[in-house]
C-alpha cells in the first residue's frame, strides 16, 4: 500500500525539504501541498490523504482549527479517516496539546530526524500514535496541570471509574508513550492481551486514540500527582 501524505506549511521551503523526504520512499507520495489550514480542509476533500503533516501557526486558518475541521469531516463520514501529526516549531508550542484534544494522532518537532519522521507516518497509518518524547511530558505539565480544577472535574473521574484496575494500570502505561509491545512485556503479559485492554479503555472512555487517552489520563489526575 502507498501512503499518501498532505503537506500543510506556509514556509514553502519546509514543505519542499518534507516532500523531498516522503518522496524517496517507495511506499509513500505526496498527495498534494497547503500553505494554509483553509486549503489543507479543501485538500483533504479533495485528494483523501491518509496522513497530514500539520503546521500549527498558519495564516487564515491556522493548524488547530484545520485538524478540528478535518476531525469533524471524517467523524461525520464525510472524508476519510485521515490521520493528522502536528509539527511544530518550539517544544513549549501550547497548541500541540490543543491539537491532540482535537484529533490528531500525534505531535514532531520540524527538526525531527527523517527516519523518524518516515516511521511516524507509517505507525499512524497502522493507527498508531506518535508523540515526541522529549516534549511530552513537559507540555502536558505546562497545559494540563496548569488547570487542576480540571483533575477533580465529575466527569473525568466518573468516566474513570468504568474501568476495572487492570484498565487504570494499563491506562497508566499507556500515558508514558509505551507501546502494546513494551507494556505487555513489563505486565508479563501477552502483547494481544494488552491490544485488547486498551481498545476497551478507549471505548470506555470515548477516545479515539492512544494520544487522547495520554491527555485524558493528565487530566483526571491518573498522572501527575493527584491520583
Amino acid at each position: 500500500m502507498t501512503v499518501s501524505v498532505l503537506l500543510v506549511d506556509d514556509q514553502a521551503l519546509l514543505r519542499a525539504g518534507f516532500a523531498m523526504v516522503i518522496g524517496s520512499q517507495p511506499d509513500m507520495r505526496v498527495a498534494a501541498q497547503a500553505g494554509n489550514g483553509r486549503e489543507a480542509v479543501e485538500a483533504v476533500r479533495a485528494h483523501r490523504p491518509d496522513v497530514v503533516l500539520m503546521d500549527v501557526r498558519m495564516p487564515e486558518l491556522d493548524g488547530l482549527a484545520a485538524t478540528r475541521e478535518i476531525t469533524a469531516l471524517a467523524d461525520s463520514g464525510r472524508a476519510p479517516d485521515t490521520k493528522i501529526i502536528v509539527l511544530t516549531t518550539f517544544d513549549t508550542d501550547e497548541y500541540a496539546v490543543e491539537a491532540l484534544r482535537a484529533g490528531a494522532a500525534g505531535f514532531l518537532l520540524k527538526d525531527v530526524q527523517p527516519e523518524v519522521l518516515l516511521d511516524s507516518i507509517r505507525t499512524v497509518t497502522r493507527g498508531g500514535a506518535v508523540i515526541a518524547p522529549s516534549t511530552t511530558r513537559r507540555l502536558l505539565d505546562a497545559t494540563l496541570l496548569a488547570a487542576p480544577e480540571r483533575r477533580s472535574d465529575p466527569a473525568h473521574q466518573a468516566r474513570l471509574a468504568t474501568l476495572t484496575e487492570r484498565e487504570r494500570e494499563i491506562l497508566l502505561e499507556v500515558a508514558t508513550g509505551d507501546s502494546n509491545a513494551e507494556i505487555a512485556a513489563r505486565m508479563y503479559l501477552s502483547e494481544a492481551t494488552v491490544k485488547t485492554h486498551v481498545g476497551r479503555i478507549l471505548a470506555k472512555l470515548d477516545l479515539r486514540d492512544r494520544v487522547q487517552a495520554v491527555v485524558f489520563a493528565y487530566e483526571a489526575g491518573l498522572v501527575g500527582g493527584s491520583s
